[in-house]
């Protein structure tokens, strides 16, 4: 068997849970994301975009998603990120309204509307504010936090702290579902992983078969054309944001250090590059809010 191919690839991840088919692998990676009680669990479900077209192989910025809908209508987007773009809540929000809003049709009763789910899987940490690999965020009320509405849901499942915490043994893909799919995406780079995931697919099925679809499609010369060329772009993408935040690093130690105008406005400028939002930027750098507009116009 060749080198299998990297399941943190968008290209690749949506062969193996976003594939027409392998219905069984999403179910099972949902149930243990959204933590279902069992009456409520997933039993069936439509995957909405599984076309792979050859146009996203060049397109550095896209990001090949898995949206899918159960049979109780709730809607879904998955997407995997290997480089942080500075967007993502936003990002995630919006597919959030887009998969809300097109349900609508005419003459439907806004309460008919069903919920909607985002999943963004990072390949790096995001959310300084926790340890927890896995956040769920929900609308609640500012002062006494009640819940307004099932209707939004938002993950972000951070894979570098999960791997660290499966390092120190303080998680288990034999205890955990979630633990065990997104160690699934890490297979390729740790052989200690993947042994330990084929030990556990001996008595898991859908593990089994998702490990069997991963072989067969690291195997098929299509495929790893396609993959290959995926992934170089992919990894182009994250090359660039990294050179961005060396240049944004090399800015700030030598102009905000002095407090140079010209100093802020290289960092202000490095920021914009990475997508930061003109508000971050003026607060990062103490620059006005005109300041930076003029740098971006």
């Amino acid at each position: 068997m060749k080198e299998l191919i990297n399941l943190k690839i968008d290209y690749a991840f949506k062969l193996i849970f976003g594939k027409e088919g392998n219905e069984a692998i999403l179910i099972a990676f949902l149930n243990a994301a959204l933590q279902l009680p069992q009456k409520s669990r997933i039993e069936g479900i439509t995957i909405m975009n599984s076309e792979l077209n050859k146009e996203y192989h060049d397109d550095k910025k896209s990001i090949l998603d898995v949206r899918a809908v159960t049979i109780e209508g709730m809607q879904i987007n998955i997407e995997i990120q290997l480089s942080n773009q500075y967007d993502i809540e936003k990002r995630s929000l919006f597919y959030w309204a887009e998969m809300y809003s097109r349900q609508m049709r005419e003459g439907m009763a806004y309460k008919e509307l069903a919920k909607a789910v985002t999943i963004n899987i990072l390949d790096f940490n995001y959310l300084n504010q926790t340890k927890n690999y896995h956040s769920v965020f929900h609308l609640y009320e500012d002062e006494e936090r009640f819940q307004l509405t099932e209707a939004l849901e938002m993950h972000f499942m951070e894979l570098p702290k999960l791997v660290s915490k499966w390092r120190r043994r303080e998680v288990s893909p034999w205890e955990n579902g979630l633990v065990r799919w997104l160690l699934l995406l890490e297979g390729s780079e740790n052989q200690e992983i993947l042994r330990t995931l084929e030990e556990i697919a001996m008595q898991d099925p859908v593990l089994h078969q998702a490990i069997a679809a991963w072989e067969k499609s690291s195997d098929d010369p299509n495929v790893r054309e396609e993959y290959f060329a995926r992934r170089k772009a992919v990894l182009d993408e994250k090359a660039a944001v990294r050179e961005a935040e060396l240049r944004l690093r090399e800015a700030i130690q030598k102009g905000m250090a002095e407090g140079r105008a010209e100093g802020k406005a290289e960092v202000a400028k490095n920021l914009l590059d990475l997508g930061m939002e003109i508000s971050k930027v003026v607060k990062a750098t103490g620059m006005t809010e005109d300041e930076v507009k003029g740098l971006k116009d």
